[in-house]
């Protein structure tokens, strides 16, 4: 009799695409990985419209659902209009509570709504925004997992970060972050399983680790 096969959808984080999950490796007998990318949003699309477009991508029932730093918003939000087997939420938050000062003052003053997006397009700019770091050394690493430079779409996302509503942190979530994480420095308060050193692009430095423990805790009874 064969195994049922669990799909699992990752879902990268800001301007990143999906090739920061290029080292997560599951048993093959057990599990098959998809990846989603972002797309561009429609002209002032509602997060809620976004989550349900990126749900019809999702071609599975009883998913597995990961989603990381903003992607990891963004599951949060799909999960209202779906049934999961399981959501993990990775280096993001788990309410608006969370967020940083600096993205509540800007939620505030509407700052956010001046930022020169367009430049962006540089590489290091955008680095700064999406990874919490500047490029370095690693000019080429990031040239290779940032390729979503779309002003609309990075106008858009940034607003739905800053705006996110959600007061509560999802009560079947598994939070995942490190606690050297720079973007969003107080998600490892409470339920949450903290990685020592991981910083906001652990996916990516630190992908033995999911691959070891992402089983286990997919097969884990609630």
């Amino acid at each position: 009799m064969s195994q049922e096969i669990i799909h699992v959808y990752l879902m990268p984080g800001m301007a990143a695409n999906p090739t920061i999950f290029e080292y997560f490796k599951l048993p093959k007998d057990q599990f098959k990985i998809h990846w989603l990318e972002w797309m561009i949003p429609e002209k002032n699309e509602p997060l809620s419209s976004y989550a349900k477009r990126m749900i019809a991508k999702i071609e599975h029932e009883n998913v597995v659902l990961l989603g990381v730093s903003f992607g990891g918003i963004l599951v949060q939000e799909m999960s209202k209009y779906m049934n999961l087997r399981k959501l993990f939420v990775v280096s993001s938050v788990k309410s608006k509570h969370e967020l940083p000062k600096r993205m509540k003052l800007m939620k505030i003053t509407k700052a956010y709504k001046i930022l020169p997006t367009q430049l962006i397009s540089n590489v290091d700019v955008l680095a700064k925004y999406a990874f919490g770091e500047t490029v370095t050394k690693r000019v080429e690493l990031y040239k290779k997992y940032l390729s979503v430079s779309d002003k609309r779409y990075l106008d858009w996302a940034i607003e739905n970060v800053i705006e996110w509503n959600q007061d509560q942190p999802h009560p079947e979530a598994i939070y995942i972050h490190g606690d050297k994480d720079a973007i969003f420095p107080h998600s490892c308060n409470g339920n949450c399983i903290i990685i020592k050193g991981g910083t906001h692009i652990m996916v990516i430095n630190k992908y033995k680790w999911f691959n070891e423990n992402l089983p286990k805790l997919i097969l884990e009874e609630a």
